[in-house]
């Protein structure tokens, strides 16, 4: 009696234990039920006419379009700056006055040094003439009148000498009287009066800058513009200007030119970009923030559909799964609905859409191409055979090779857009939609123009009767349908092994 009491309680504990485990199960799938992800959803949006505006925005500051450092080749006390900043000024105004003592000290003896040089050559010119009679009546050697001819050489060189010192002495003393080499304005004076300047002739350091001017017509922005837009901006594009002094107005200008050396700011790569304004009436200053607004291109009044609604061939067998669509259909489709004016580019999309007898899907969402005569299912049935532990063949080992070559050749379905289509949405490119035709959705190929990340140009494919599908992403409806399929292999047939365990313990308790 003691052992069945014993027997019968061992017994019930088991089979309490195993309620427990079943109740926790059932919790942990009723949680899973309930927390399940909202149907997909999707919206019809009608093909519209819209103006499509693509630019890039930077900041910059005002800059001259050409400084010019004004400096002079005299030496000497500054005895007065004739000039203020923000002064315009014209060709040979006078701007800064420099002691002349010195210079005309030197013009002086310039002079003087002439003269003795003038003489000597004409001392050495009668003195050859007498040499060379006495050499022909053979009286002296050819050695003395080769010193004649030499003495004579020297004299005429030293003339050149002292003409060369003289016009120097000059320009240093012309110098002494600082005038303006160009119209401008003056933006920057950095001598005052009172101060010793030295000569940039006379000094290994470039000698000292008077003052600054530009020409205040023409002003430049340098701003830095993002390498991932920089592709798009070439030098003449037009631009507009806004500066904080004059909010209500904008400036006009063009892209002067595209630096090639990127600068790294907090790890950004940025590319500087030149852009000249005409500033005739001198309305902006140097130094003035600015905000840039590139203009990349502009199309008024074209058929445009939202970004959104574009699906390249890595995505279209994703979104034909939401509405329902074999890929036998969609490729179909697609070839009905081609453009005749487009047909090359869009056979080519539509052999681009993986269809399901030459593609596989992988366990990470990505589809891979498959080679001529290979299935999914033999694929598989290796992959499976490798997880049991079991040993490929050598022809099974040489298929899966063939599978990955492909895939390497192709680039897999994660390697980008294909079939023609641009990767960069902006400029345009080949890509697949699905429209609402007859109450069901249908895949075409069009042809996409400029787009502003919002809306892309239509140049082929649609007309104003359309309306676009606008479907989740593809990540989206991979996690759902993975999240689907994980809470059917919980709930889906009861729970895996409880069955079995019930009925053997019914079994023991009828022992």
């Amino acid at each position: 009696m003691a052992r069945f009491a014993n027997t019968y309680s061992r017994r019930h504990t088991m089979s309490m234990r195993k309620s427990a485990i079943i109740v926790g199960l059932l919790s942990v799938a009723g949680c899973h039920k309930t927390a399940a992800p909202p149907a997909l959803v999707y919206q019809a949006i009608p093909v519209e006419r819209r103006d499509i505006v693509v630019s890039a925005s930077a900041n910059g500051t005002i800059q001259p379009d050409t400084i010019i450092d004004v400096r002079s080749q005299a030496s000497g006390e500054v005895l007065q700056v004739k000039v203020e900043t923000g002064q315009v000024v014209k060709p040979g105004d006078l701007l800064v006055v420099i002691d002349p003592r010195i210079p005309k000290n030197n013009v002086d003896q310039a002079k003087a040094a002439l003269d003795v040089a003038q003489a000597t050559l004409l001392n050495a010119k009668t003195q050859l003439d007498r040499e060379e009679a006495l050499f022909k009546s053979q009286t002296i050697t050819q050695t003395e009148y080769d010193g004649a001819v030499l003495a004579y050489s020297t004299a005429k060189a030293g003339v050149v000498t002292a003409q060369v010192n003289l016009q120097n002495a000059q320009i240093t003393l012309d110098q002494t009287q600082v005038r303006a080499p160009s119209p401008g304005t003056i933006i920057e004076l950095d001598v005052d009066r009172g101060q010793i300047i030295s000569s940039p002739i006379s000094n290994a350091g470039g000698g000292t800058d008077l003052l600054k001017m530009a020409d205040m017509n023409l002003v430049q922005v340098s701003t830095l513009v993002d390498e991932t837009d920089i592709g798009k901006i070439q030098p003449g594009m037009a631009t507009s200007i806004t500066v904080d002094a004059y909010p209500n107005r904008t400036f006009q200008g063009r892209v002067l030119k595209i630096e090639p050396q990127a600068t790294v700011s907090q790890n950004v790569t940025m590319f500087p970009v030149l852009i000249r304004i005409d500033n005739r009436e001198g309305l902006l200053k140097v130094g003035m923030n600015s905000e840039v607004q590139i203009h990349i291109g502009q199309r008024d009044s074209v058929l445009a559909v939202p970004t959104t609604a574009l699906r390249t061939s890595k995505d279209v067998a994703s979104a034909a799964d939401v509405l329902g669509l074999s890929m036998d259909q969609v490729t179909a489709q697609l070839a009905r609905n081609q453009p005749h004016s487009d047909s090359g580019t869009t056979q080519t999309m539509a052999a681009a859409v993986p269809t399901s007898s030459n593609t596989m899907t992988l366990p990470d969402g990505r589809t891979i191409p498959l080679p001529a005569g290979v299935t999914e299912a033999q694929v598989r049935a290796i992959m499976q055979k490798r997880m049991s532990g079991g040993q490929p063949t050598a022809d099974e080992r040489a298929l899966v090779r063939r599978v990955f070559q492909g895939m390497q050749r192709g680039g897999g379905a994660g390697a980008g857009p294909q079939g023609g289509t641009s990767a960069n949405p902006t400029q345009g490119g080949s890509y697949v939609v699905f429209v609402a035709r007859n109450g069901k959705p249908e895949a075409v190929p069009i042809r996409t123009g400029l787009s502003d990340l919002d809306y892309a140009e239509v140049v082929s494919g649609l007309n104003e009767s359309d309306s676009v599908l606008i479907l989740p992403s593809a990540s989206l409806i991979q996690s759902q349908k993975e999240f689907t399929q994980r809470i059917q292999r919980m709930t889906g047939g009861g729970l895996p092994g409880m069955s079995s365990n019930s009925s053997k313990s019914s079994t023991r308790t009828g022992q």
